[in-house]
């Protein structure tokens, strides 16, 4: 599975997955086999980070 490159846009999908189909960062990252780690620092880069109480990045 490709997931978008833009950290952008790759926040746009991940908060549309986490929405519609995770409960958490955790199970979204094990369904798609996604490093978690790489995943955030990927968009630390811009200033978004995991809020697991609203389970999306902000």
């Amino acid at each position: 599975m490709s997931i978008p490159k833009d950290p952008y846009m790759l926040m746009s999908y991940i908060n549309t997955q986490l929405r519609d189909n995770y409960d958490s960062l955790d199970s979204l990252c094990a369904a798609l086999d996604l490093d978690r780690s790489s995943l955030e620092k990927t968009l630390a880069s811009v200033d978004l980070h995991y809020n697991s109480s609203l389970n999306q990045f902000k």
